[in-house]
């Protein structure tokens, strides 16, 4: 059942698109605001990708790459759904439990005139958050068709893990639609229930700048 609150009066909007002292120019609305945050988002996804495809191709012990690989993949599953989806694109999702230990998986939007992000963060961060369980998936054909099983496993933790923030951030942007096919269904139970109750935190109040739905 998805309740689907009232939006709430939105805050003031801080981060406008006003350009500074020597900022003018056709192109300067087309430059990263948040180059910073930008790199962090394509940095440990990148990174677990590399590591992954050099201890493969050079024959790297097993358990140092499944264990450097994870870590890369919690930082990047942590940053992603934490910090850069609220600051690029204004979206977030996250749980928590209710006094009736009944679990609620909430899905926000930052509604007004910074809705979706900047252009140029919004190529950034869609692109890395759908290119790289796309690579993910041609590794775990790669791996399941040579017979690396052990590596078959890594690869789908990576894809649980990325798929978990990618579906988390689709529904935070097209919100709840009736009628949606019987296979996001399934990814919603299969993801919700099993991966991410297990590798998300409960959350707290609810920013005024959201509109929140509630799962």
């Amino acid at each position: 059942m998805v309740d689907n609150k009232p939006l709430l009066p939105t805050a003031p909007e801080d981060d406008d698109e006003g350009l500074g002292f020597g900022e003018e120019g056709p192109d300067a609305k087309q430059r990263l605001k948040h180059p910073v945050v930008a790199f962090f988002h394509i940095l440990f996804r990148s990174a677990a990708i590399l590591v992954y495809i050099f201890c493969n191709a050079f024959n790297a012990g097993f358990i140092p790459s499944f264990v450097t690989v994870v870590i890369l993949l919690s930082l990047d599953f942590w940053t992603v759904k934490n910090i850069t989806g609220r600051i690029l694109v204004g979206l977030r999702w996250w749980n928590y439990v209710d006094e009736n230990d009944v679990s609620h998986w909430v899905f926000e939007s930052r509604k007004g005139i910074r809705a979706g992000g900047r252009p140029p963060e919004k190529r950034v961060f869609w692109t890395a958050l759908i290119v790289t369980p796309v690579i993910w998936i041609l590794l775990f054909f790669t791996s399941f068709f040579t017979f690396r099983f052990q590596w078959t496993i890594l690869v789908l933790l990576a894809l649980a893990l990325q798929g978990a923030n990618l579906y988390g951030y689709i529904r935070c942007k097209l919100g709840h639609t009736p009628g949606l096919s019987d296979a996001a269904g399934i990814l919603q139970t299969g993801l919700s229930n099993i991966v991410l109750r297990r590798a998300t935190a409960g959350g707290g109040e609810t920013p005024s700048a959201f509109g929140t739905q509630q799962v």
